[in-house]
């Protein structure tokens, strides 16, 4: 069994997810790799090189977004950065509570690809966005991650509550709540939404004044023991992708409780035994897909359910893009397709408002 070593972080820092192994052979031997990601050792011990640089909150003024970061609970150090678009006076705006990506085990939302990213999206989409950074696994493994979404719209509920006037607060609607991720971020922002709709009326309820309008999942992290056809026969991805299967397979060891394996609930929502989606209280959800991921099979079949299940769903593939292509690609066909995507959710949250 694994050994799992739990770190305390007492302040935010950009680059808490980050640490560094200073003598590698002190730790034993390298266990779970994933190359220039995450290297787990035989004791315990977490090494994640900065491959993606963490950056501070403040953004060029020609963005037109204000951005800051806020503590949610000091105990575990989740924290949230928001982006407010500046250009929207006296308007109230939706709120995107949105999860990072990365595997469940790095990441964060301090990354520079993603402060870009959603500072782009909330200024083009008109909303402001709630950006969670939330424990990574294999030092806390599932259901932690879910366990932070679900604290951090506890902590919202009693910020609107409060009726204090905030610098992002005072443009919020909070009656207009959409469920937003990207990878593992997506499967976090499913998991969160699949416990709220578990919820009985009386516990629903509880939430008030938050009405929670709907679910964006962008090439959300599913798997499961059985291979799809786009896992089998995209092993090598294009460089246009940031996933490979034998990545997404590691990730799953390292985020999954031990003794479990792929066809969990928590990483296969369609497997048998896993919560019937047509019991649950769903809100309309946009499933956005990329042609040239592995989990573009897993992102359809994921569909195919909710509308089997009766709830209302809706997707959209993107056309010659990889994994993460939003954060992660600069090819000019990756920028036009995040454009588009950014379209895509602004066009979503106008129709379910």
């Amino acid at each position: 069994m694994r050994k799992r070593r739990m770190v305390a972080a007492m302040a935010i820092d950009p680059c808490l997810n980050l640490e560094i192994c200073r003598d590698p052979n002190q730790h034993g031997a390298v266990v779970e790799d994933i190359q220039g990601l995450i290297r787990v050792y035989k004791d315990g011990h977490v090494d994640r090189p900065q491959i993606v640089p963490c950056v501070s909150a403040a953004l060029a003024p020609e963005l037109g977004v204000t951005s800051q970061d806020i503590v949610i609970e000091k105990f575990t150090n989740i924290w949230a950065r928001f982006y407010v678009p500046i250009n929207f006076h006296n308007t109230k705006l939706p709120l995107l509570v949105y999860f990072h990506g990365g595997g469940f085990c790095v990441g964060s939302a301090a990354w520079s690809c993603y402060h870009m990213f959603l500072a782009r999206l909330a200024n083009r989409a008109g909303c402001i966005i709630m950006s969670i950074n939330y424990r990574l696994a294999p030092e806390n493994p599932l259901p932690a991650a879910y366990e932070d979404g679900f604290k951090a719209l506890i902590w919202l509920k009693h910020q609107a509550q409060s009726g204090a006037m905030d610098w992002w607060s005072r443009q919020c609607n909070f009656s207009n709540i959409f469920i937003a991720g990207d990878s593992a971020g997506a499967n976090i922002a499913h998991n969160v939404t699949t416990r709220i709709g578990s919820l009985s009326e009386r516990e629903l309820a509880a939430l008030k004044p938050l009405n929670l309008k709907g679910t964006i999942l962008i090439q959300p992290f599913f798997g499961g023991e059985a291979r799809t056809c786009s896992e089998k026969y995209m092993l090598q991805p294009a460089k246009s992708s940031a996933l490979t299967l034998a990545a997404s397979d590691t990730y799953w060891r390292l985020a999954l409780p031990c003794g479990t394996n792929r066809d969990h609930q928590w990483c296969n929502p369609v497997a048998k035994g896993s919560i019937n989606l047509a019991e649950l209280r769903l809100f309309p959800t946009m499933v956005c897909i990329s042609e040239m991921d592995i989990l573009k099979d897993r992102n359809l079949e994921f569909c195919g359910a909710l509308d089997w299940a009766g709830k209302k769903v809706e997707h959209v593939v993107y056309k010659g893009v990889g994994h993460a292509f939003q954060v992660l690609s600069k090819s000019q066909l990756a920028q036009t397709r995040a454009h588009e995507m950014m379209s895509h959710i602004k066009a979503f949250i106008c129709r379910c408002a």
